[in-house]
């Protein structure tokens, strides 16, 4: 080949490789990060991440930490942080904010959606200040209930820092003090406190940050309450007045409060043991539990194994989140992430597929 060929050849190449790089396709040029659209999941339970769904601008509508989300009759999604610019943001399924109010709540943390007939309620629970509130869906404070000495359930220098609510069949409220002496109390629907049980240690009955609470109608017959131990890495059931019944061990995962979609348990993982068996930051992931209360799918975790049937360590895999702090899934099974210390991100989509 002559050095005129050469020279050709290579200023062809050099030609071609430039209007490649000048004219990028336009999928090139707006490329998402490659974590977006990957599927994660196992078996029936997949899901394809969509990272930006629930992006707003952070100069108007601004989060710290995306705690939790419901969903309403209507279907829109509501969350709730601690950021006191806008406590609750108000989505659509597409991601469109459709309102936002709260400036009372520096905790912002739990969330809880009651169906009372018809008429839909929150009920906002904040451990900084150490109270839960039951409000209608424009913000409106209808009930307050305040430290538990109160009405002599606790000592007045006992810690009282709700996490969580459920509201069970007939109205009774239940607070999980999750952040503070580790007891389940319930109150009337009125706020009239009832009694309390659990409290902090390592017996079944009792809790190591119950952190969350939910009434799992799975049975019909026999709805019972499931009660996060989170530091425990597990979900204790009880019955409705408080005597325990069963634990479901969940090794590796540091769970936040059980949700349920028919006849399915969801739960997002603070954080999971990937380092010598310790907390460790960054770690989380999402974890799908069926109606026998076997772990199926942990979306951005490992694949969960049982042994002799004992489920095994599960792990986060891809540090897809942060810290998982709650999900909320709607009525085509996507679902919504919500978390803890993640760069103030804001929820993300995991679509179904």
């Amino acid at each position: 080949m002559s050095d005129t060929h050469s020279r050709r050849q290579f200023a062809k190449i050099t030609a071609a490789t430039a209007a490649a790089l000048t004219f990028k396709p336009f999928y090139i040029l707006h490329a998402k990060p490659k974590v977006d659209g990957e599927v994660i999941g196992h078996g029936n339970h997949r899901y394809k991440v969509h990272q930006g769904w629930g992006n707003l601008d952070a100069s108007q509508f601004p989060v710290n930490n995306c705690h939790e989300m419901v969903q309403d009759s209507k279907g829109r999604l509501i969350m709730v942080g601690d950021e006191i610019k806008n406590n609750i943001l108000i989505y659509d399924r597409s991601g469109k904010l459709l309102e936002s109010w709260g400036h009372e709540f520096p905790g912002g943390h739990g969330l809880t959606l009651w169906n009372a007939n018809g008429e839909e309620f929150l009920f906002i629970s904040d451990p900084n200040i150490g109270k839960v509130f039951k409000t209608d869906l424009k913000g409106k404070i209808l009930l307050t209930i305040e430290h538990p000495s109160k009405v002599g359930a606790y000592k007045e220098a006992d810690p009282f820092k709700p996490t969580e609510t459920a509201i069970g069949p007939d109205g009774t409220i239940y607070i999980a003090d999750g952040y503070g002496s580790q007891w389940i109390l319930r109150y009337t629907p009125k706020g009239e406190f009832i009694d309390k049980f659990g409290g902090s240690g390592d017996g079944d009955a009792q809790f190591s940050t119950a952190h969350g609470i939910a009434i799992d109608y799975r049975d019909k017959a026999n709805p019972t309450l499931i009660v996060t131990s989170r530091a425990h890495n597990a979900f204790k059931k009880f019955t409705l007045d408080g005597k325990y019944l069963s634990t479901i061990f969940l090794p590796g995962a540091f769970v936040c409060r059980p949700v349920f979609k028919e006849d399915t348990l969801y739960a997002g993982v603070c954080w999971s043991r990937l380092r010598y068996l310790n907390q460790t930051p960054n770690s989380g992931f999402v974890t799908i539990i069926d109606k026998s209360n076997k772990v199926i799918s942990n979306p951005g975790g490992t694949k969960p194994e049982y042994r002799n049937g004992e489920l095994q360590i599960m792990l986060q895999e891809k540090p897809i989140f942060m810290h998982c702090h709650d999900v909320c899934v709607d009525n085509d099974h996507n679902i919504y992430v919500c978390q803890w210390n993640a760069k103030k991100t804001y929820p993300v989509k995991l679509e179904r597929v």
